[in-house]
């Protein structure tokens, strides 16, 4: 049996470029015997992905990536094993995606005073009728000839702090691991790297986020580098909480990521998923 799984990954739904149907499939092609979708502020594309998955024989793990406010860095929360009838869950994911398309005509705007032959439509057609974001807005940049890469387009224009960067209203993190437990999920610290923490800071924030309740942190990912990966085993340890790991596959909107692989060394063992299924056992219902 195939122990290799893949805790983080995106489809059209948000900003990736394979349906959830088709992300299943690849997943099989792949050899993987479980994936998490992990779309952004979105679950529409959750049912599609488990009744492939059932066809095809891939464990199909219901999840979300959600945004939070956090000033230092980039910190964004996974949600694992959530329920996606959850009323209030649902309410907020409504707001949520209310606040995406509220950006998105102000980013346009910022392009276009900058000279940029780009509209809101030509963005909303990248996205193949899923929820428009940043990565679609750099798909028309770079279709366009603006810049050559998706890469290109986050680091000069659109990236945060960039002359086209337009921040959107976030929740608190402790907003998002409650959130994530009404839905009776597993709350995930995703990609550390991203917080942008010297490790005199790293212990402050973590006793924070463990009193708000998180559960796991993502140990293993596409660009985490061999030390940043013993640091984070050193936290997950320290702290009590579950490890995971995802490649943070987005298709041709990251072509460097593959599926259940990343960058090509990354290797996320079924055993995680265990531990992971015991946290959320332990939960009070």
């Amino acid at each position: 049996m195939n122990d290799r799984i893949d805790l983080h990954t995106h489809s059209t739904v948000s900003d990736g470029t394979y349906a959830p149907a088709e992300l299943v499939r690849y997943a099989k092609e792949k050899g993987l015997r479980a994936i998490a979708l992990t779309d952004h502020d979105s679950i529409d594309g959750i049912d599609e992905a488990l009744a492939v998955g059932r066809e095809v024989g891939v464990e199909v793990i219901p999840g979300v990536e959600l945004s939070t406010d956090f000033s230092e860095g980039a910190m964004h929360l996974l949600g694992l094993f959530i329920d996606r009838t959850a009323p209030s869950f649902l309410q907020r994911l409504a707001v949520f995606q209310a606040a995406r398309r509220e950006r998105n005509p102000k980013i346009i705007k910022k392009l276009q005073e900058m000279g940029f032959k780009i509209t809101e439509e030509e963005v909303t057609a990248a996205a193949g009728g899923g929820q428009a974001g940043r990565p679609h807005f750099a798909r028309v940049l770079m279709e366009k000839g603006y810049v050559h890469s998706i890469t290109e387009a986050f680091e000069k224009y659109i990236g945060d702090g960039g002359p086209a960067y337009v921040k959107k209203s976030q929740p608190s993190p402790e907003e998002c691991i409650a959130l994530i437990h009404e839905a009776k999920g597993v709350a995930v610290l995703a990609h550390p790297n991203t917080l942008r923490l010297p490790d005199d800071k790293l212990n402050g924030l973590f006793e924070r986020l463990v009193n708000a309740g998180l559960d796991g942190i993502e140990v293993y990912y596409s660009t985490h580098t061999p030390e940043e990966t013993v640091r984070y085993e050193r936290l997950a340890a320290e702290w009590n909480l579950a490890k995971t790991g995802g490649s943070d596959f987005h298709g041709k909107h990251k072509p460097q990521i593959d599926l259940g692989v990343g960058k090509g060394t990354l290797r996320v063992p079924s055993s995680l998923l265990e531990t992971l299924r015991r946290r959320k056992e332990r939960r009070p219902p």
